[in-house]
């Protein structure tokens, strides 16, 4: 598979590095020779100094042979002629541009169509926002993953020290979930990921990732000791793109919010387009304005501003101050460890909400949806079972299926199977499969012919 990047900001950095990994044929454009360097010096890609909307440039790096072309700059306009051009040159190749202008995206259904048919748009503030609300919806969890049309969650939690299955082997875990379609894909240990089996056990400080139906899910986060009372008072900080649709959309879940922004002109325009939500003039960093707006009683403060400094400072205060939860923007990779290190597991950045949606289109096989697991060491993937696929018409323990992945859900019409080994898929099944890094090409094959060995 080729694939052309035009952007090597940290979005395309990233998906670069992934896709390097896996061994993919990659070409990553950008006009800045200081991107290009850090592309160069530490990824196996070839890196292209120029501008990726100039289409003698798209020519060069063979946009003809490549599968998909990713516009991932943090230009609008240059993603758009990038898919432009890219479509003219190579009317095969699969085209998606990331794209923030709320100007543009009134547009977003005629980009689809010819003659520009760019086959898909991202907005990054608005994939950030879907990842806000499901954080939202479901108290105590830190990282939430839907698919199935939400039917099935991939839930993330923290075990604290009165979780009530601290020192339980998973082979007994059965025993207290009863009859409830419960199983855990995956357990972090410090810096360490397991695949677990019906032998490790679960310990204090672990981050478990575990599959439940949306309708026991409740009933499954009091398992592992978790709230699954619903937040009712959420105070946001910065109300800049992201500050403001996730307002509005809160607004539309009849949640009481309140919304700090400093800018007073961005007030006076946040008051006019929200009716519920309450808009302040203030610094949401410091401490006074924080306890006027009694931040102990809200069960959730969203620091949202564009300095992920601020936010993060701010996410520690309103914790020193009472806050049942925090959420903090972040938009530098390097920091996510760190802030997990620091006691903010909820966090949420744009740009890694736009790659969760970007690899659903890079993966082969009938991929519906795909998340990254929170330090990326693993990918839970979505897929239709096709009927050329190898994992299709055989009991599970006979299928070749790598090291370090595994069939977590099969859903058969309104029937959602928690699997073991001699469940078989059928033509048509949609998949939820766990993978780590290392076997996603592997996983790619097993999805979409028929293999005689991995």
């Amino acid at each position: 598979m080729k694939i052309v990047i035009v952007g090597a900001g940290e979005v395309g950095f990233h998906i670069a590095s992934r896709l390097a990994f896996e061994k993919k044929d990659v070409v990553v454009i950008d006009k800045s020779p200081e991107a290009l360097r850090r592309v160069s010096e530490s990824l196996d890609v070839q890196a292209v100094q120029g501008c990726g909307s100039n289409p003698k440039i798209l020519e060069e790096v063979g946009v003809k042979a490549a599968d998909l072309l990713l516009a991932v700059t943090d230009s609008d306009e240059t993603n758009l002629i990038a898919c432009l051009f890219a479509g003219i040159l190579s009317p095969a190749t699969i085209r998606l541009a990331r794209i923030r202008g709320e100007e543009y995206l009134l547009y977003e259904d005629a980009l689809r169509e010819p003659p520009y048919g760019i086959d898909v748009l991202i907005n990054p503030e608005a994939e950030a926002v879907k990842t806000v609300v499901r954080l939202l919806q479901v108290p105590g969890a830190v990282d939430v993953g839907e698919f199935a049309e939400g039917r099935i969650k991939v839930i993330g939690v923290r075990l604290d020290g009165s979780c009530p299955v601290n020192g339980t082997k998973l082979v007994d875990l059965r025993k207290k979930t009863g009859e409830q379609k419960i199983l855990v894909v995956a357990i972090k240990r410090e810096d360490r990921l397991i695949i677990p089996s019906g032998d490790d056990q679960l310990q204090e400080g672990d981050m478990i990732y575990f599959v439940s139906e949306e309708k026991e899910l409740k009933a499954a986060l009091k398992i592992f000791g978790k709230s699954a009372e619903r937040f009712n008072r959420v105070l946001l900080v910065g109300g800049g793109n992201l500050g403001f649709k996730l307002a509005k959309a809160l607004e539309g879940l009849s949640i009481h919010t309140k919304l700090i922004e400093k800018d007073p002109d961005r007030c006076r325009e946040l008051a006019e387009h929200l009716d519920k939500v309450i808009v302040l003039h203030g610094d949401g960093s410091e401490q006074g304005i924080l306890e006027e707006e009694n931040v102990r009683d809200m069960d959730v403060v969203a620091t949202l501003t564009g300095d992920e400094e601020t936010n993060i400072l701010t996410s520690l205060l309103a914790q020193r101050l009472g806050a049942q939860k925090t959420v903090t923007r972040i938009s530098k990779f390097s920091y996510f460890p760190l802030v997990s290190a620091i006691g903010l597991d909820h966090i949420v950045s744009s740009r890694l909400a736009a790659i969760n949606t970007i690899l659903q289109h890079v993966r082969r096989g009938k991929v519906l949806s795909a998340m990254a697991l929170k330090g990326e060491e693993a990918e839970v993937l979505e897929a239709v079972a096709l009927e050329t696929s190898d994992v299709v018409g055989k009991p599970l323990r006979n299928i070749s299926f790598p090291k370090g992945a595994l069939v977590v859900t099969i859903i058969r019409g309104d029937e959602v199977i928690i699997p073991t080994g001699e469940s078989v898929i059928e033509p048509e099944d949609r998949i939820i499969i766990l993978s780590t890094r290392q076997a996603i090409p592997q996983v790619e094959k097993a999805l979409t012919v028929k293999l005689e060995y991995f």
